[in-house]
């Protein structure tokens, strides 16, 4: 990998778990948070996106517009699950097992309905993924049992909905031949209008905003900034690099609960961070 494609995908893995944490702070925001920062997000990229139609050779379809409106709705429930995630565990469990499972869902998917063979590199990683999170989600010398479940719970059902609207996305952009940064954009503005009807009743939305309004920023940009740089990166490298690169964050999101939040148990969680990590490079060189 060059140099360049190495900075882009270390950027995006350092803004990555950057935006996890400031979406681990505010642990009451839930779908009025989600709602806020798709809208953020909406409104930054849909007029770059209405802008490069103009100079773009495809002719907008209908099915541009249905591809969309899937991946809102995954990345709605996404969104959500995550938020609630993040209020019920720690960042340190929650974000690795999203991250790790997203993956090792989408490859047993591969498996199971498309009929794929990712080979014995595949199947290793995805027992190390295995592991990783046995290790993350064990007991150890601190944190509450309960606490600890409730992460363990959400971060694999948020993988489920990564690996969700993954396959949903890779269909869109090569059978449906979506452009990337127009299904993206519009898929932002359906989310926002999706949440819209429950986060604009009554007066909580804007207090939410006016209390976390640094964070709603952070995340409505920062998360579309991390998946264009890889996007860049994936330009100059071949994927079976970027790809396991870019899981970097999952050990940075490890560090952060330790030495930002403060949670307890970190050797472990950090420990079994870097096996998934390690399993996801075993799948995306397979």
């Amino acid at each position: 990998m060059n140099v360049t494609a190495l900075l882009l995908v270390l950027g995006a893995a350092v803004v990555h778990a950057g935006w996890n944490l400031a979406a681990k702070r505010v642990s009451d925001g839930g779908a009025r948070f989600v709602f806020l920062y798709y809208t953020v997000t909406a409104v930054v990229f849909a007029p770059v996106a209405a802008i490069s139609l103009l100079f773009a050779p495809e002719r907008p379809q209908w099915t541009w517009l249905l591809a969309a409106a899937g991946t809102a709705v995954l990345h709605v429930a996404y969104g959500i699950v995550l938020q609630r995630g993040y209020a019920a565990g720690d960042l340190s469990v929650v974000y690795p097992l999203a991250r790790g499972s997203g993956p090792l869902l989408s490859v047993l998917a591969a498996v199971l309905v498309l009929g794929e063979r990712p080979g014995w590199l595949g199947l290793l990683g995805a027992l190390l993924v295995v592991a990783g999170v046995l290790v993350i989600g064990s007991g150890g010398a601190g944190g509450d049992p309960r606490q600890r479940r409730a992460g363990i719970f959400y971060g694999l059902l948020t993988g489920a909905a990564i690996a969700g609207y993954t396959l949903w996305d890779a269909h869109s952009v090569t059978d449906l031949a979506v452009p990337p940064l127009v299904y993206f954009s519009l898929g932002a503005v359906l989310q926002s209008a999706l949440l819209a009807p429950y986060a604009l009743r009554g007066t909580a939305t804007g207090e939410l905003w006016r209390k976390h309004r640094r964070e709603v920023l952070l995340v409505g940009v920062f998360s579309p900034v991390a998946y264009l740089l890889v996007l860049f990166a994936m330009r100059l490298a071949p994927v079976s690099l970027v790809a396991p690169a870019r899981e970097l964050s999952i050990v940075l999101g490890g560090l952060a609960g330790w030495l930002v939040l403060g949670e307890a148990d970190p050797a472990r969680r950090v420990l079994g961070s870097c096996v998934v990590l390690a399993g996801i490079t075993a799948i995306a060189v397979a």
